[in-house]
């Protein structure tokens, strides 16, 4: 029997690299379409590379042709327009068309947790979680009207060894390990689901090719939920420190850092965990095995070894250092 062929659009980034790694290992045929520009995750042997970009239609057509494929994974579609482009090119060649959406596009803050697929999609604060809504309803039509095998697949926050989950990223780990206070929104005990990447990719590699699947929309993420004062706590300890933790509203560093409102307000101020069962229902093997605890080291040690990677924001730092003067004195 021949093995799937999948193109996965994107291929390099946190998620897809490990969805990559995850399905050449289980036998299928795996092309990546990129502009084969990242360096930060090599691509595994046994790779096909196209290299195009997917917002040029021309260099798309240069290097891909006609072929057809078993599933499209799109990894780099963040708006309507995007998704149009992708319908357009895919219909009648391929047998399932997977997109990456979001969990934040779930109503935020939500009314009920654990958080299901029939959770209501709204976000009224982040304008990539409304475009991420804008997209699911295009598919949705799509599948609806004309049979477009879409399916839909809603990461929350997914790590590798690369990926920092604070604020400040580096400068957090710096500041920490300089015995300075990292600022952690709110109270620090809301609850946030963190996912690895590697157990993000069991779940995602079983819904591939899987007709079950197709029509239908799964979130993926774990069942892992710290509290934010956990996550920083965890990350001190793996970077050799004790953490001085300071709680600034999360309004409050929305006023003195307006990058960070967005994604703060419309997403990790508020307490986020799910129920997997329905993804887990087709795939059963999906499950956490890497808890954050154990992921904090993996990153540390990463960026230890890495000190070109390291890098340290000074007006972030003096944006931290703003937020820290608003806590009256103790």
């Amino acid at each position: 029997m021949a093995s799937k062929t999948i193109l996965f659009i994107g291929g390099t980034g946190t998620i897809s690299s490990a969805c990559v790694a995850r399905a050449l290992s289980r036998g299928a045929s795996v092309t990546v379409l990129n502009r084969g520009e990242s360096h930060l995750r090599p691509l595994p042997e046994g790779v096909e590379e196209l290299r195009a970009d997917i917002r040029d239609p021309a260099s798309v057509d240069a290097a891909m042709g006609s072929r057809e494929f078993d599933v499209v994974a799109e990894f780099l579609a963040f708006t309507a327009e995007h998704v149009a482009s992708d319908v357009a090119r895919f219909a009648g060649r391929t047998g399932q068309y997977v997109f990456i959406s979001s969990a934040s596009a779930y109503q935020t803050p939500p009314e009920r947790l654990p958080v299901t697929e029939s959770t209501p999609l709204r976000n009224p604060f982040w304008t990539y979680s409304q475009n991420k809504i804008a997209c699911e309803d295009l598919l949705v039509h799509e599948y609806r009207e004309n049979g477009f095998p879409a399916t839909i697949v809603r990461p929350s926050h997914t790590y590798d060894r690369t990926s920092i989950p604070t604020m400040g990223h580096w400068t957090d780990i710096a500041r920490m390990r300089a015995g300075k206070p990292v600022v952690v929104h709110g109270d620090g005990t809301s609850l946030w689901t963190i996912t690895h990447n590697t157990d993000f990719a069991v779940a995602f590699d079983g819904l591939l090719g899987n007709p079950q699947a197709v029509g239908d929309t799964f979130h993926i993420t774990g069942d892992h939920a710290p509290t934010w004062n956990q996550i920083y706590t965890w990350l001190a300890e793996a970077a050799g420190v004790e953490p001085r933790i300071a709680h600034v509203a999360s309004e409050t560093i929305a006023v003195i850092e307006p990058d960070l409102g967005p994604g703060l307000i419309g997403d990790k101020a508020n307490s986020m965990v799910f129920d997997n069962s329905k993804v887990k229902a087709l795939v059963p093997e999906f499950s956490t095995t890497i808890t954050f605890d154990r992921g904090a080291s993996e990153i540390v040690e990463w960026y230890d070894a890495h000190p070109d990677q390291q890098r340290f924001d000074p007006d972030l730092d003096a944006s931290f250092e703003r937020m820290l003067a608003t806590i009256p004195s103790a």
